[in-house]
């Protein structure tokens, strides 16, 4: 599934193409992806400019005075900015024509991904129950310490509660965790304030380093000019069960943490 990184990435990559541009018009293929595609992406979003294209979580978000189409990647979409001659493939669901002529056309083979309509000055229901953004100021280690204490699930668990911290999901927090040192599987709220000081510079410097190199391309990710992300190639636990620590030496641990595969080395994580 595209992480913050790849979202972001997207978000970047879409937003010369987009911005100030009016649109035309709205093809929908089906009417359904995971959830029904809202009915003002057809009736209200034709006509109107874009203002703005934000990233919240992993979500995307078209502004214009009407209202923001509200997108969610899934596990396999993407969306690319094309000329309205390119041909149609499978599983090309949505064409947003914009007055240059050119189609942002959304893919989304598996269909987990989604496309709604927040109303101007609302929050929709999919973001009101969200936590801060790991790349903002208001994250950081302290907030992490006391959002952890009394809690007795795995740090990683915790790391991936969108409640507590959007964004950082299972490739993130594997990659965040090594790099401070901390085992995925020991209990958040038995983590000291000095370590999670060292862990949310980590999400943070993580995060960022992968923004910077384009994502991870994991299977279906692939950024809007059809570019793969690179930060695969410098993952250090992520994947790496059974692999000689990049650190050490010691073969990497693997298990089932919240269902999610996760690895850590059992000599440098404590």
């Amino acid at each position: 599934m595209p992480e913050l990184p790849e979202v972001e990435t997207t978000r970047a990559g879409l937003a010369p193409h987009v911005l100030g541009r009016t649109i035309r018009g709205v093809v929908l293929r089906r009417a359904d992806l995971r959830w029904p595609i809202s009915p003002e992406i057809s009736d209200v979003l034709p006509g109107q400019r874009i203002e703005a294209i934000r990233r919240r979580a992993k979500y995307l978000l078209i502004d214009t005075d009407a209202g923001s189409a509200l997108l969610h990647l899934g596990m396999s979409g993407s969306l690319r900015v094309l000329a309205p001659d390119v041909p149609v493939r499978a599983h090309d669901h949505v064409d947003i024509a914009l007055d240059s002529g050119r189609v942002l056309r959304f893919n989304d083979p598996r269909r987990f991904g989604c496309l709604l309509w927040q109303a101007p000055g609302t929050t929709h229901e999919l973001l009101r129950a969200l936590g801060p953004e790991p790349l903002d100021d208001d994250f950081d280690g302290e907030y992490l310490f006391r959002a952890s204490r009394g809690r007795r699930a795995p740090v990683k668990s915790v790391l991936m509660d969108q409640r507590i911290v959007v964004g950082v999901g299972n490739i993130y927090a594997a990659e965040a965790l090594f790099a401070a040192g901390i085992s995925p599987l020991r209990e958040a709220g038995r983590i000291s304030r000095e370590r999670y000081v060292r862990l949310a510079a980590e999400i943070k410097r993580i995060l960022a380093y992968a923004i910077g190199r384009g994502g991870t391309t994991l299977r279906d990710f692939i950024s809007p000019d059809g570019a793969p992300g690179y930060f695969e190639q410098e993952l250090s636990a992520y994947g790496r069960g059974g692999q000689p620590c990049p650190t050490c030496g010691t073969a990497l641990r693997q298990a089932l943490v919240g269902q999610r595969a996760t690895v850590w080395c059992p000599r440098c994580q404590r």
